[in-house]
């Protein structure tokens, strides 16, 4: 029978050691093997983000650029055909959602009017604040076509033209804030690519 060692507390330091070592070592690899294609997975999302709230491009040119008074930089994506730029879209933010943050992009066109605008991450009530994707409803289309010099990006319930989500009126006033950021930071940098 073999002899047991000692419990001291030499023992259970080395112990624990090894352990949280073999557990670091095996973190890095998980995160080495998975990093790439999560990135791929991002540039895929993007690009078919952008896609769908811009109008047919050869060339995009992208760049964060930070507001004095935004918690977080906005993405600008200057989408060009043949040298001519036929589109913009903003990578926008709210934290005002149900679950807090709110991530989308809107397209505009190089007037201001928006092309399309989809979501790019939430967390909101599945069922009621989750309708703002539009896989599971058509909510977000009533701001195609629309210009938000002339059309209020605040719900009816606070005197705007956007129709709130049932059930789901913090939803709706947070993704309308999200546009309207994104029309203000728009509106400043005045559809100016930046070289």
């Amino acid at each position: 029978m073999a002899k047991k060692t000692e419990s001291t507390f030499v023992n259970m330091l080395l112990t624990l050691f090894i352990i949280t070592a073999v557990a670091a070592f095996a973190l890095a690899g998980v995160y080495e093997l998975t990093k790439e294609p999560i990135e791929k997975a991002k540039l895929a999302k993007k690009i078919a983000a952008l896609k769908q709230v811009l109008p047919a491009f050869d060339t995009v040119i992208s760049q964060n650029i930070e507001f004095p008074d935004m918690a977080l930089p906005l993405g600008f994506n200057y989408a060009l055909k043949d040298g001519d730029t036929v589109g913009i879209a903003v990578e926008t933010f709210t934290m005002n959602g149900f679950s807090g943050l709110i991530r989308a992009m809107v397209g505009f066109a190089p007037d201001g009017t928006i092309i399309d605008v989809v979501h790019l991450e939430h967390k909101e009530t599945p069922g009621l604040g989750d309708k703002v994707d539009k896989k599971k409803s058509p909510w977000s289309d009533q701001f195609k076509g629309k210009h938000p010099g002339s059309f209020k990006l605040k719900v009816v319930k606070d005197g705007g033209d956007v129709d709130a989500i049932t059930a789901a009126t913090i939803t709706s006033r947070a993704y309308s804030d999200a546009i309207d950021r994104a029309f203000i930071a728009f509106k400043e940098q005045k559809g100016d690519r930046h070289e």
